[in-house]
């Protein structure tokens, strides 16, 4: 692994550490897990968009069927159904069925920490 390193690379840490491999070695060691960094970036890419914000901000009151959701978007049911679906993809919500209704829920309020933390840096 150390031997994809650019040349360049080695050589400022040639200059830099006693041990340059030891070095190397620890950086590799703290290189995030792919599938961690994927599935990090999918609940991101969930979170950025404006409608799909709306809804997570609509459930953090409880559980609502997808009609409803479309009266707090003032948007059509395939739109609607299209960000939730989104959103259930990337664990944020859960749903449930009961009937023909489907009801979602926040999936694990620690989204609505991450909202909450993006707003606090927007502030």
């Amino acid at each position: 692994m150390t031997d994809s390193v650019p040349e360049s690379t080695r050589q400022t840490l040639e200059r830099l550490y006693e041990n340059p491999e030891d070095r190397l070695t620890s950086l590799f060691e703290i290189a995030a897990d792919d599938e961690q960094v994927d599935a990090q970036v999918t609940v991101f890419k969930a979170l950025a968009n404006e409608l799909r914000v709306r809804i997570l901000d609509a459930l953090r009151d409880g559980e609502m069927c997808a009609c409803e959701l479309q009266v707090v978007l003032d948007a059509p049911q395939s739109t609607v159904a299209s960000h939730l679906r989104e959103l259930a993809d990337a664990g944020v919500v859960k749903k449930r069925r009961q009937g023909k209704w489907t009801y979602y829920r926040i999936g694990d309020t620690a989204v609505l920490q991450l909202l909450d933390i993006a707003a606090a840096l927007d502030g």
